[in-house]
């Protein structure tokens, strides 16, 4: 420091003095303003901070943005960037130099949001958070959570559409703003509480119409991870059909509109009720055609069913041709003892003592009681298959049937009356019953409804 042995004159100001007296008035005085320009000479340094110079036509500036305030920044700026800040007006003590302390930045003019939009929708799009392969197929949705405003217009118009399409089903609110600072923080909130509970199919997040600022809450990067990272599929419903937000691009689907999300989960009632009277006429009509096939089927069948009187002949001969078995088998059961007897007399003649002669007569007497017993065992064997024969025989005997108190209904030819339009007032008809028959005449006739 330069050194002086007289002492300073109270009216002159060293230079940190000058600076420092310098930067309180500028702060003072220009405590906020907002400055448009253009960026140049921008350097960020690892400490997070930015440094760069504002300029236009005819001046420069230099600008220094802390890493606090750096991080609130929608965009990524960058050389040759037209910007609008929000400042302090400041000097740089050490060397004195004036520059401004930005606050805030954004891109200048119109574009502002279009231009961070754009920069986010290229960062998630590099990540893959678009990508379709991602995204899930909606499920069959029995209940629908619904992240928006409670009082705004598109929850009516869904809750109308449901009510209209499926009223059967469920709606769970989830309460959120839909607009302003707080939106995109309570709109994850409710988006985390609907994944929590896990009582429903499928989400719908979204809202009605808006300027681009309006819907900006659905163009939040943590809010885009958020639906992303979803358990449930979720369907992005926001603003109008030329709308699109980053929550459109990153959730399972998109519908135009809110009522169109409404519109996609729900099944269209009145098709369902036609789709089901459909059913139910393709339903009566194949039971008619199994009815007419069945019909002739049964008329088929009791036309090559044989009468009793065939059934009859048919058991007769068969009981014949076991009499004839019975005859045969009876004929060789007896020629055989025969032989064999007259086999044991010839023995005997030649052996003539009387021992042998004793012997020869007791094997007689035990073949000939042998040959007795089988023959009463055969005959009985064949009566039993006789006598259940004739049984069998009775039992479809037109007879039996009369017994078991049905009759048969004839006219005086000797016609069988099969159907009651054969008949009509004042015909005679018999009836023949088990006990005999009876003669009558036709007064009433009544048909039965097919």
């Amino acid at each position: 420091m330069y050194q002086t042995d007289h002492p300073r004159d109270p009216g002159i100001f060293t230079v940190s003095d000058l600076n420092r007296r310098a930067k309180q008035m500028l702060e003072v005085s220009f405590a906020s303003v907002r400055v448009e320009g253009e960026i140049s000479n921008l350097a960020r340094p690892s400490s997070g901070h930015w440094y760069f110079t504002l300029k236009d036509s005819g001046a420069q500036v230099r600008c220094a943005m802390f890493r606090s305030r750096a991080g609130m920044v929608k965009f990524q700026p960058k050389e040759g960037d037209k910007v609008e800040i929000r400042a302090k007006v400041s000097l740089y003590e050490n060397r004195g130099d004036y520059q401004l302390i930005v606050d805030a930045m954004k891109p200048a003019g119109e574009g502002a949001l279009l231009l961070a939009f754009e920069q986010l929708k290229r960062k998630l799009t590099a990540e893959g958070l678009f990508a379709e392969e991602r995204k899930r197929q909606l499920p069959t949705v029995k209940r629908v959570a619904i992240i928006t405003s409670p009082t705004g217009a598109a929850i009516h118009d869904m809750l109308t559409v449901l009510k209209r399409r499926w009223p059967m089903l469920e709606v769970d609110l989830y309460p959120a703003a839909v607009q302003g600072e707080d939106a995109p923080q309570q709109l994850i909130n409710a988006l985390y509480r609907a994944n929590r509970d896990n009582m429903v199919d499928a989400i719908i997040i979204g809202r009605g119409g808006g300027s681009l600022e309006d819907l900006w809450a659905f163009n939040n990067e943590v809010l885009a991870r958020e639906i992303a990272n979803s358990y449930l599929p979720v369907i992005s419903a926001v603003g109008h059909e030329v709308d699109y937000t980053i929550a459109d691009f990153v959730a399972d689907m998109r519908a135009p509109t809110p009522s169109a999300a409404a519109e996609l989960i729900s099944p269209d009632g009145q098709q369902m009720l036609r789709y089901v009277n459909d059913l139910q006429q393709r339903l009566v009509r194949s039971q008619r055609e199994r009815f007419l096939y069945a019909q002739r089927s049964l008329a088929q069948l009791q036309a090559r069913l044989r009468g009793p009187k065939q059934a009859l002949q048919s058991r007769a001969q068969h009981l014949d041709q076991l009499e004839i078995r019975l005859q045969r088998a009876m004929t060789s059961r007896l020629k055989e003892p025969q032989q064999r007897l007259q086999r044991l007399q010839a023995s005997l003649a030649h052996l003539h003592p009387q021992r042998g002669l004793t012997q020869s007569q007791s094997s007689l007497n035990q073949l000939r009681g042998r040959l007795e017993r089988a023959m009463q065992q055969q005959l009985q064997k064949k009566r039993t298959e006789l006598t259940g024969g004739m049984r069998l025989l009775n039992s479809v005997s037109p007879l039996e049937v009369l017994n078991r108190g049905y009759s048969i209904t004839r006219k005086t030819d000797g016609t069988v009356v099969r159907d009651t339009a054969e008949l009509k007032s004042g015909d005679e008809i018999e009836t023949l019953i088990h006990s005999g028959k009876l003669t009558s005449t036709v007064t009433d006739i009544q048909h039965n409804d097919d």
